[in-house]
């Protein structure tokens, strides 16, 4: 097995040992107040970059919930900054930090790829066509599965408490990293996305679910999202669903502002 060793110091950075011909997570220099670190997860030749905000008051002895927030396709490229625009900011709050201290993790996908593996015409047709379930995952998705995997192994995270969300394409990688990892994670939150309706065989039973959508999206109809309710209420998935009038696709405005979506979330415990 493959592995390196990673750290927080007292001030929630990383200090990380690189191991040649490893994984390794590469620190980057912090530009600016933001308290999301800047940092790199690089496997083999490829590289996923990261923004990560660290637990307050952070101890070694302890075990940290994971949230992992996947951006949509215009947050897309290699700045390592953009996948921020949404979302990051309710995880700074003060009280929030102090309430439910986690590690959260916002990945960036580079601009010619996507965390879904879904065909071009998706927005004509929601059937399971459009999701295929029998191809490999793609890089950035893999990639973020394994960094979740080594974060796991280095002693960090409570692997009880992993939590993933994501909207437009993350909502659509979402609802994909659900089936193919179905015993990973304790909760999820997709917004404005969609996915393979037979997938939620795999994952849904009694599992945590809050999914959100406006009923005016025009780049992801609505209807996605309520396939994938029905299939999920169908296998008996502990789901919520929360739809907005009149919003269109930026429905994930409405989602981040939800006073319920973290005590929901961190509630939930495989």
């Amino acid at each position: 097995m493959k592995r390196f060793h990673i750290s927080f110091s007292i001030i929630s950075q990383f200090f990380i040992i690189i191991t040649a011909m490893m994984p390794v997570l590469a620190k980057a220099q912090n530009s600016g107040p933001d308290l999301y670190e800047r940092q790199f997860f690089i496997e083999g030749n490829d590289t996923l970059n990261c923004r990560i905000l660290s637990p307050l008051h952070f101890s070694s002895e302890k075990k940290y919930p994971l949230i992992i927030v996947l951006h949509g396709s215009g947050e897309r490229g290699n700045d390592n900054e953009a996948q921020l625009k949404w979302g990051s900011e309710l995880f700074l709050d003060s009280a929030v930090r102090e309430k439910y201290p986690a590690i959260v993790v916002f990945p960036q996908c580079p601009k010619d790829s996507s965390w879904s593996v879904r065909l071009r015409n998706f927005k004509k047709d929601s059937s399971i066509n459009n999701f295929p379930m029998n191809v490999s995952p793609t890089r950035p998705l893999q990639l973020v599965m394994n960094f979740i995997d080594t974060l796991i192994s280095n002693g960090m995270v409570d692997p009880k408490r992993i939590y993933i969300g994501g909207l437009s394409m993350g909502g659509f990688g979402t609802f994909e990293i659900l089936w193919r990892r179905p015993k990973l994670f304790a909760a999820a939150f997709p917004i404005c996305g969609g996915g393979n309706p037979e997938s939620v065989k795999i994952y849904g039973r009694k599992f945590p679910i809050w999914v959100f959508h406006g009923t005016d999206d025009n780049a992801v109809p609505v209807t996605y999202s309520r396939t994938m309710v029905d299939e999920l209420k169908a296998v008996g998935a502990k789901v919520k669903y929360t739809e907005y009038p009149g919003v269109g696709h930026n429905s994930w405005i409405n989602a981040f502002a939800e006073p319920d979506l973290l005590p929901w979330l961190f509630r939930q415990k495989k």
